[in-house]
């Protein structure tokens, strides 16, 4: 610009450049339509010849008025931030790229051999060196710590039942479902005999799998005798909770899913290789008139007919008070005879017998069992009123069923949610809030349908002047027992609620049939 002498090509300039430089387009707005002040005295002054004009006249044919107006700016002449390099500033960073290579390489000229060497002066050159000084003078080598503790540690033996660990549950309590249970090993002898081996399974095994389970921890606690190494020799029996194998049921299914069987105490006994060692197997056969049998497991004909009748007590819960009445034994074929306790089972020549009370007949146990039952539905009704929960599935009224605990006493009836991992359009559908009852406001209870081993109940309770109901589905026995244990709860109470539901059951059912006849 200091080459520049032109002062209206500077001016102009300036003006064009304040109006595309300023992005708020203030600079445009004040200096478009603006006359540029004493413009023919300085195009004059340039010319040679001055001249002078009023404030009211404005500059004609003006050289470079078209200047102040800023040019149109366009999306194709803007660069968006990029600027690109000029040809000097990319042939300068070539030049600093080759010398920075140049620094890597370095050139060697070749010459050729001027001056022969002997064979000797070649040899020495490259002499052979002798390393077997230096490998006699070397340091020893030092073990690590972790090959000493692999050597000094006892030597593991081989488990046969090794895939069978993947069922073990121990590490994953509480992020996958899993079941504990009690296993008594009837191969054992002494002291072992009587403690079981707490198992912890996955949920998903089935029951061929905890037997291997049992076996894989059974040998790695390095126990005796030696089990066989097939996992099919053995099976699983329903024990008590003391031990004794409960020979009345059938082993478990080895196909079967162990999570649909609910029992917490079983037996690992082994398989009978052949019929002889099943003929083996001798089991006395104890009836109690109008209450079933028992068959008791029994060693050897030795046996004393003392120690069946403490089995066979046992067996049905029984006690032996000495304050109270006593128990013997009779031979199914002659009522009325005591058998000798002190006697064996191999003098009785018979694996039938009868359990009867001291000083009655058989003919009495009927009366007796007659009370027996009265009182126990009486202590039913009794232990009804006691607080107890249970894990039901609940309806909700677009009839997706939601998991709830339910919980039923003397007073009142409690229903609450289980927090469970679901979807969110499955927590829309299945919304349940935790409700609860007062007893006096439960009208009925009453199993409705029964599929495939698990029944549904219907809970029918009072909401203002009307009768609602929750429906609920649980296994047989659950079902069974919650619906025995409320209408308990409901005789007791006597409720006027209870009363006008079967009243009006009882209207609504007269006026059905009248309207069909």
């Amino acid at each position: 610009m200091a080459f520049i002498e032109d002062p209206a090509f500077v001016l102009s300039y300036l003006r064009q450049a304040f109006i595309t430089s300023d992005d708020t387009g203030m600079s445009e707005m004040v200096l478009v339509d603006e006359d540029i002040e004493h413009w023919d005295s300085i195009k004059q002054e340039r010319e040679g010849t001055p001249k002078t004009r009023s404030a009211s006249e404005k500059p004609q044919n003006l050289e470079y008025g078209d200047i102040s107006q800023s040019f149109d700016i366009t999306a194709s002449s803007l660069d968006w931030g990029i600027r690109r390099r000029t040809n000097t500033a990319q042939r300068l960073e070539k030049l600093k790229k080759e010398r920075q290579n140049q620094v890597r390489c370095r050139n060697i000229q070749w010459k050729e051999k001027s001056v022969d060497l002997s064979s000797e002066e070649m040899a020495g050159m490259f002499e052979k060196k002798d390393l077997s000084e230096k490998k006699s003078a070397a340091v020893p080598q030092h073990t690590s710590v972790l090959a000493e503790q692999l050597e000094q540690s006892p030597v593991l033996t081989n488990n046969p039942f090794i895939e069978f660990s993947k069922f073990d549950g121990k590490g994953h309590v509480g992020s996958t479902a899993t079941k504990r249970v009690d296993i008594f090993l009837t191969m054992t002898t002494g002291k072992e005999r009587n403690f079981p081996l707490t198992v912890v399974v996955l949920a998903t095994a089935r029951v061929q799998d905890l037997i291997g389970l049992i076996c894989w921890q059974y040998t790695n606690e390095a126990k005796e005798p030696k089990l066989i190494e097939n996992v099919e020799a053995y099976c699983l029996h329903i024990a008590e909770d003391d031990g004794e194998v409960d020979t009345d049921f059938p082993a478990l299914d080895a196909k079967e899913p162990f999570a649909k069987f609910g029992f917490t105490t079983l037996a690992l006994v082994e398989k009978p290789k052949d019929q002889e060692q099943q003929s083996e197997i001798m089991l006395v056969t104890v009836n109690v008139p109008h209450s079933g049998f028992s068959r008791i497991q029994v060693e050897s004909l030795g046996l004393t007919m003392k120690e069946i009748l403490h089995r066979a007590l046992k067996r049905r819960k029984g006690r032996v008070d000495p304050s109270g009445p006593d128990y013997v034994l009779e031979k199914q074929s002659q009522p009325g005879v005591c058998v000798d306790l002190d006697s064996t089972l191999d003098s009785m020549n018979t694996m039938e017998f009868c359990l009867v009370r001291q000083h009655s007949t058989r003919g009495e146990v009927e009366e007796e069992t007659e009370v027996n039952r009265n009182m126990s539905e009486m202590e039913a009704s009794l232990s009804s009123l006691h607080y107890k929960s249970y894990r039901v599935n609940m309806f909700t009224k677009l009839r997706t069923s939601t998991i709830i605990q339910l919980g039923v006493s003397g007073e009142k009836i409690e229903i609450d949610p289980l927090t469970q991992h679901k979807s969110t359009a499955a927590k829309f559908l299945s919304k349940q809030k935790p409700v609860s009852y007062d007893a006096d406001l439960v009208a009925a209870c009453e199993i409705t349908d029964d599929k495939h081993g698990r029944e549904t109940f219907r809970l029918t309770y009072q909401s203002g002047s009307d009768f609602k109901h929750h429906d609920f589905e649980a296994s047989s026995s659950v079902a069974t027992e919650v619906v025995t244990k409320i209408n308990h709860i409901l005789e007791l109470r006597a409720s006027p609620v209870r009363a006008d539901y079967l009243a009006f059951k009882e209207r609504k059912a007269s006026k059905k049939h009248g309207l069909l006849s």
